[in-house]
């Protein structure tokens, strides 16, 4: 009975995983991971080598971390200066608690182009720092529908 419970529940964490790389309101890949780690319990562990795990805790990490870097980096790579890159960050912090579920990228979006105009930039400068943040979101995103589809995979892989 505790084997199909945790079947059930490690599926369920996968779909909404698979979602949470989509939607910015669910964390993605760290849920597709507990959803494996489900699975490891369920079976005793043996499904998947201690390699596996080990690559896909990293790929999890390393997707949580992109998902907060990137948006950054693009707008420091479209010219950004500090003021539009905390800009984006506090931006992105903000916009997770108060606008979700799409807050991330708004939050982000805004507060890059209003850095950059308090920073005195021109309206063309900020709107660009702007452009480079939601590149960077989509960069990011895809980061995270791969590392959410690669776990769907191996987990469905390992149930059946």
């Amino acid at each position: 009975m505790l084997e199909t419970v945790l079947l059930v529940a490690g599926s369920l964490l996968q779909l909404l995983g698979l979602a949470g790389s989509i939607l910015p309101v669910l964390a993605g890949p760290p849920l597709n991971f507990l959803g494996i780690i489900l699975l490891g319990l369920a079976r005793g562990w043996e499904t998947f080598s201690r390699p596996l795990l080990f690559s896909l805790a990293a790929l999890t990490i390393v997707s949580v971390f992109v998902d907060y870097f990137l948006p950054v980096r693009g707008a420091k790579k479209y010219g950004s200066t500090s003021w539009g890159s905390w800009g984006a960050f506090f931006g992105m912090v903000i916009g997770v608690f108060f606008f979700p579920p799409f807050g991330l990228i708004i939050g982000a979006l805004a507060g890059a182009i209003s850095g950059e105009l308090l920073a005195g930039k021109s309206e063309s400068s900020a709107l660009r720092a702007g452009w480079g943040v939601l590149l960077g979101y989509f960069v990011s995103l895809l980061v995270r529908l791969i590392a959410s589809g690669l776990m769907t995979f191996f987990y469905f892989r390992a149930l059946f």
